[in-house]
């Protein structure tokens, strides 16, 4: 195995992962010099010269710290360490003996450039105790940017949910040897700021989730023609709009043709294809790639009548808005075609309920609970998206531009995921690729985009990845 820079490790499987490179004759000693010299880079480009403070706590994240901070001082760097207790691991002790610099201890306060926090880290399971919660925001109020090595002490590495109130918002965040859940998982990843790795070899865990990255595409075959580049039909219902965003996102991310199906189609531009033909019979041309429902659906009996139809076609789809908020165990007693359904909070757990899940755990856990239970791929979409498949794999997505946060943008996604399922990516694989299209597409539009201007980014967005 390989060590790899996109996997996503809980802490039980980090301490198994370093504890793996111990077995095989790396030292503790070695790997914190590893971090510690890693982040003293970054560190180092951030203060500019200009002082700073690492706070170091008792355990191996403290030391860390102090490696950090022996690393700065000897490139001549203005540096000090608030000790806010002993070290008690054999390997922080020797990293605080390897240090020649000035040491302040307890409540001690220094003015500086930045503070670097390396109270605790990716173990901690409690809130801060009081006196070091009032060390750590103390120090924060004196210092002008904030670094948190590994995770800002005071956050649930697993959960993502800060353990303390009134923790600082860093600036930048060093993930020491992989990614934590708690880096892309709200609400604690919106307080850690730009996120970097360093590396410390550690290798690909089994079982670990990962990183959704830029996917790869290649240009159609020289014989390609529209229907081996897929046929997309997207089921149209009571709010023509809403589909229409989907079939025009569709038609930037891969699919060779995209069809707009059923009731509620309404005007359409010269190149989409709207089918007004009954749905039944629409959806008996048996060259569909792969089918999309639910944007702009509607609850009422038609709209049952039409996933109910859908999902007896054994093609593979995706299902989103009103048709999760319908979904229910007896429309898929049969269905054996790949499926992925693309929930918000609230429709996370309209599934739960209808899947008689507790809705217990993090936004992984429950993910992958109903990925199990309905047997399809579940993107748990959000500030904080989550992709989990039936088999176990899950991905975390980097964070996406806040301007996302508007209406018709989720129109937009179901139609980037079901092209890409069309277009021949397996379901877990397309739900990945359509995240990263979505949120390549906001960056693209720039601020206070529409959910339309969005579609129509969405080309450049695949373009980047050719």
């Amino acid at each position: 195995m390989t060590a790899t820079v996109d996997q996503v490790l809980t802490a039980a499987q980090m301490r198994a992962a370093e504890q793996a490179l111990i077995a095989d004759g790396t030292s503790v000693d070695e790997l914190m010099r590893r971090a510690g010299q890693g982040a003293a880079e970054w560190v180092w480009r951030m203060s500019g010269g200009r002082s700073v403070t690492v706070l170091c706590g008792p355990g191996n994240n403290g030391g860390d710290g102090w490696v950090i901070a022996e690393a700065i001082r000897q490139r001549g760097g203005d540096v000090a360490v608030v000790m806010a207790a002993e070290p008690v691991t054999e390997a922080a002790r020797n990293a605080r003996a390897l240090y020649h610099g000035e040491t302040l201890v307890g409540d001690a306060i220094r003015y500086g450039e930045v503070l670097v926090d390396c109270l605790f880290g990716t173990g901690l399971t409690r809130p801060l105790g009081a006196e070091h919660l009032a060390l750590l925001t103390g120090l924060a109020a004196t210092h002008h940017k904030w670094v948190a090595v590994d995770l800002p002490s005071g956050v649930e590495a697993d959960l993502g949910q800060p353990l303390n109130r009134d923790l600082p918002d860093y600036d930048l965040t060093l993930a020491l040897g992989a990614w934590k859940p708690a880096h892309f998982l709200m609400p604690a990843a919106a307080c850690m700021g730009t996120l970097r790795l360093v590396e410390i070899g550690v290798e690909q865990v089994l079982g670990g989730a990962r990183l959704i990255e830029r996917p790869r595409f290649t240009a159609p075959a020289v014989d390609a023609h529209k229907y081996t580049r897929g046929l997309l039909g997207v089921i149209g219902g009571a709010l023509p709009g809403a589909s229409m965003l989907s079939a025009r996102a569709a038609q930037g991310a891969g699919a060779g043709y995209v069809r707009l199906l059923g009731q509620g189609a309404g005007v359409a531009p010269a190149d989409l294809v709207v089918e007004d033909a009954p749905l039944a019979e629409a959806l008996l041309d048996k060259r569909f790639s792969a089918l999309l429902i639910g944007p702009g659906l509607g609850r009422d009996g038609a709209a049952r009548e039409a996933l109910a139809l859908v999902l007896a076609e054994q093609r593979p789809t995706v299902i989103d808005a009103d048709a999760l908020v319908l979904l229910a165990p007896r429309l898929l007693a049969e269905r054996q075609a790949p499926l992925i359904a693309t929930p918000h909070d609230g429709e996370l757990f309209s599934l739960e309920r209808a899947f008689d899940l507790d809705g217990s755990g993090s936004k992984v856990e429950r993910a992958m609970a109903v990925a199990r239970t309905a047997n399809m791929v579940v993107l748990a979409k959000g500030p904080d998206s989550v992709v989990a498949a039936p088999d176990g794999r899950t991905a975390f997505a980097p964070r996406a531009a806040s301007w996302l946060s508007t209406a018709g943008t989720g129109d937009v996604l179901a139609g980037i995921i079901a092209s890409r399922l069309a277009n021949g990516a397996d379901p877990f694989a397309a739900a990945c690729q359509g995240v990263w299209l979505h949120s390549e597409a906001a960056r693209l539009s720039g601020a206070a985009f529409s959910a339309g201007q969005l579609a129509e980014a969405v080309r450049a967005a695949y373009a980047a990845c050719l």
